[in-house]
């Protein structure tokens, strides 16, 4: 909890019984490596935190291919954007991970308690997306190898953390390809 509360500190101030509140809406728990916190077509109605580990959002193409579409590790938060319609893709923990988590109702009680918890809740998620977009809107237009250092310099702790196919998956190339480039660029 203590990371959670040093995290949420950065975009505001909580005081004690603000801190309570929030320790006492949310529920600690963890996901081994592979299981899915959230699946395409079911209800994702959580916000949650994670304290350790890296999840990927992945999806399914028209030739029935697993695409990884995103990386998200520790000290962010995974929620989905569209709360009343059912998820669209999947939330698979690449590692073992330990997660807090809120359920829409514990949320609500929040944002109804503490003051200026939807002012930074949205600080949080609009960071997030500003840096999820940075992210991403660099692997666009260029040639693989390129994608794959702008990957290790964007998310540089995960290489060794994650399978190689995720981030083949991720840069779009194929797994050998990938080793290819790691191979001539190591």
């Amino acid at each position: 909890m203590e990371q959670l509360i040093e995290y949420i500190l950065q975009f505001s101030n909580l005081n004690t019984q603000q801190i309570e509140l929030i320790s006492k809406n949310s529920v600690e728990t963890e996901l081994h490596k592979d299981e899915y916190f959230a699946e395409a077509g079911k209800r994702f109605d959580y916000y949650a935190f994670i304290l350790e580990g890296v999840f990927r959002i992945c999806y399914y193409n028209r030739k029935g291919e697993e695409i990884t579409k995103y990386f998200i590790e520790e000290n962010h938060f995974i929620a989905n954007p569209y709360r009343a319609e059912p998820f669209t893709e999947y939330i698979q923990a690449a590692t073992d991970s330990k997660l807090i988590i809120f359920s829409q109702q514990q949320w609500k009680e929040l944002s109804n308690t503490i003051l200026d918890w939807d002012t930074i809740t949205n600080k949080i998620f609009h960071t997030a997306l500003m840096k999820k977009v940075d992210r991403m809107s660099s692997l666009v237009s260029e040639d693989a190898t390129t994608r794959y250092l702008m990957f290790l310099e964007k998310f540089p702790t995960l290489v060794n953390r994650i399978p190689l196919s995720y981030i083949a998956s991720y840069l779009g190339v194929t797994q050998s390809s990938l080793s290819r480039i790691r191979k001539n660029i190591h």
